[in-house]
């Protein structure tokens, strides 16, 4: 996986620039991702009753939907880096009669305050690609530590699959130059869940700017 783009932002970094963007995060970005996100919750197909967390929750909207997915007797749990977006989160939430259900926290993916076992599924979207490579398997591990046996996780990201077209190349160089603002990168999703001792349960590929996104969804 040699030809993976590194992240070279730190935490510290990320944090400050997603804290600037959230207010305007949904106008510029938001839209765009809502397809392939919709995708990734259809699969991850969280239930009644169930625990689930999200991994970079941003503004929210998957939140919600899994909130109204879990109903009254399940329980959703938000991790993301930003103060920023937490905010906006928890103020949807609110405004939908959701706060009983949710439970939001800053925090890094790398080291989850949470027990062993304790989910049945967990959901990202855009949010994988987000670590720099050696991070990743860490985050993954850290995935499979906190869900219950034969737990469920779905992952929405930007694929390297396939051959490196025009765009790629372009989005890729765009990466490299202007790190804080196109931050997101292409990544081998579906094999790094596979080493991170992940069953593949399914996968299909979408598009987004022209760029392939795989839609995953793995077990424990």
């Amino acid at each position: 996986m040699e030809n993976i783009s590194r992240v070279t932002r730190s935490k510290k970094e990320a944090k400050i620039s997603y804290d600037k963007m959230s207010r305007w995060y949904d106008i510029l970005i938001g839209r765009g991702e809502k397809r392939s996100r919709e995708s990734g919750l259809a699969v991850l197909d969280a239930r009644e009753g169930e625990k689930v967390l999200e991994i970079g929750f941003g503004t929210g909207h998957v939140i919600l939907a899994l909130a109204r997915s879990v109903g009254d007797s399940g329980e959703v749990h938000g991790l993301d880096i930003s103060e920023g977006m937490l905010n906006i989160t928890a103020s949807r939430i609110e405004e939908e009669g959701l706060s009983h259900r949710v439970n939001l926290q800053c925090g890094d993916a790398a080291n989850l305050p949470y027990t062993h076992g304790f989910f049945d599924a967990i959901f990202m979207s855009f949010t994988l690609e987000l670590f720099d490579t050696p991070d990743i398997p860490i985050v993954l591990q850290e995935c499979r530590r906190v869900l219950k046996d034969n737990g469920r996780i779905g992952v929405v990201s930007m694929s390297r699959e396939g051959k490196t077209g025009t765009m790629m190349k372009l989005y890729e160089l765009g990466h490299e130059k202007l790190p804080n603002y196109i931050d997101c990168r292409p990544i081998y999703a579906k094999n790094m869940l596979e080493d991170a001792g992940f069953t593949i349960a399914n996968t299909e590929i979408m598009t987004y700017m022209g760029l392939p996104v795989e839609i995953i969804l793995g077990k424990k």
